[in-house]
């Protein structure tokens, strides 16, 4: 796990479409972000699709899109939309499932 504390932290938007809901999709998120030490949170679309909002170092956001882009079975991953959120930006203090939106 990266410890962040000399890296610069960064803040990404991640919209993942496929087939991502119902296959514990967030659960999985929840999991891994909280391995690599990323903060934020993740939810349900009502498109179907899943949003996160990722916040670490460069590496940690790296790893953490790389994974959610490849290494969910149950997921069949479409399309997925990185966007970085330019500071300010509220720090995160964990990472959490998040209600639908």
């Amino acid at each position: 796990m990266d410890s962040g504390r000399d890296a610069p932290l960064e803040t990404r938007l991640v919209r993942v479409r496929g087939r991502v809901q119902g296959v514990g999709y967030r659960y999985a998120c929840v999991q891994q972000a909280r391995d690599l030490g990323v903060t934020g949170w993740v939810r349900n679309r009502m498109d179907d699709s899943v949003e996160a909002m990722l916040q670490g170092t460069p590496r940690q956001l790296a790893q953490m899109c790389e994974w959610m882009r490849e290494d969910i079975p149950a997921a069949l991953v479409e399309d997925m939309d990185v966007v970085e959120v330019p500071p300010p930006f509220p720090r995160f203090d964990r990472f959490e499932q998040r209600p639908t939106v």
